[in-house]
């Protein structure tokens, strides 16, 4: 009797192994099709709970050497960067230092006279009618040239808001260059030091930063484009400009640790959390999107810069976590990390090439 449950017991086991490892296999035939296209490079990270499914890198950090991609090659974040912003500001409300629901005029009192009205939330949830300056005609020209949040502020001065402050949402990268300004205000330092010292270091973040374009950053990746003709190095922009709005670069594990750390309480309270994650217009929080997807809750965020696309995803019921790192201009990320997130639920899947349905058998 014994023999026959324990026989049971390994054949249970057989199967789920086999359903695993079948699981993976068909996540690697999503990321690989992507890559053959030719519209993604990056790193792949696929977990849930405490076990890491999928780890891998795709394609080359730097085409012109040679040198392929791993999950410690280091990518620009674009706007993942707005969730580490929106933690630091909580963390000074926690200190007693501002308060969300507070004006912004009460801790930066320069600002122009038409942003009375903003609060501090209203910033974080891109309700405060502020112009996106990286939507402005002269962005493309000023995108090279060294810039503080103070100037990015001083184009935005003379113009009028969008809306009144929380009529609406209309995302808004200034927003977040006013946050980062707001920080360094209040904490007596750089955004970078704060965020570093506040953020990453205690979470065993090594491989996570400000991004420089004077620095060397091992492992870092080079960004590209896809044309007509293949990849080419993608343009340039001054590190500087993006801010507290999409400066930071991280690895697929770093920001693994990131994740199970914001979820699981040790970055910021429980309260705090709840605010993060509590959308106020359009399924925006705090420097995330709260959604769902076949009817389950994700909180997560896309990315977008010179080079780069990321996506970054959090399932709170299941546990799962996607992030895909790309160093090459286009969707490809958000569109694999969705088609991965399904198949981590056990989800079909079409594929373009290879088996028609990518489901788990």
């Amino acid at each position: 009797m014994r023999s026959r449950l324990l026989g049971a017991a390994l054949l249970v086991l057989t199967l789920a192994t086999t359903a695993a490892s079948q699981d993976v296999a068909r996540m690697e035939q999503i990321v690989q099709e992507a890559v053959a296209k030719k519209t993604f490079m990056g790193a792949v990270l696929v977990a849930k709970g405490s076990d890491v499914l999928l780890s891998k890198g795709y394609g080359f950090a730097n085409l012109e050497w040679d040198i392929p991609n791993s999950p410690s090659a280091k990518f620009r974040l674009g706007s993942i960067t707005k969730q580490f912003t929106a933690a630091a500001i909580l963390l000074l409300e926690e200190r007693g230092t501002l308060k969300v629901d507070e004006r912004v005029k009460t801790y930066l009192p320069d600002l122009p006279t038409a942003w009375d009205r903003i609060t501090v939330r209203n910033l974080l949830t891109h309700s405060g009618g502020i112009p996106n300056f990286t939507a402005l005609p002269t962005y493309r020209e000023m995108q090279v040239s060294p810039a503080s949040p103070d100037k990015i502020i001083g184009m935005l001065r003379d113009r009028p808001l969008d809306f009144e402050a929380g009529e609406k949402m209309s995302y808004s990268n200034s927003g977040y260059i006013v946050l980062g300004a707001l920080i360094e205000k209040l904490s007596g330092g750089s955004y970078a030091e704060f965020v570093q010292k506040n953020l990453f270091a205690p979470l065993g973040m090594h491989d996570s930063g400000y991004d420089s374009n004077i620095a060397i950053i091992p492992h870092r990746a080079a960004g590209y484009v896809a044309g007509p003709n293949g990849f080419a190095n993608a343009g340039y922009i001054h590190m500087s400009v993006p801010h507290a709005a999409g400066a930071l670069y991280s690895t697929t594990l770093d920001l693994l640790k990131w994740e199970q750390a914001l979820f699981a309480g040790r970055v910021v309270s429980a309260a705090s959390l709840q605010k993060m994650t509590t959308p106020f217009k359009n399924d925006y929080a705090f420097g995330l999107t709260i959604h769902t997807l076949k009817d389950r809750k994700v909180i997560g965020h896309d990315g977008g810069i010179d080079g780069f696309n990321t996506h970054m995803a959090y399932y709170p019921d299941s546990k799962v976590i996607v992030i895909v790192l790309g160093n090459v201009n286009g969707r490809a990320p958000t569109e694999i990390g969705a088609k991965l997130e399904l198949l981590a639920h056990g989800d079909a899947v079409e594929a373009t090439t290879g088996p028609k349905s990518l489901a788990p058998k």
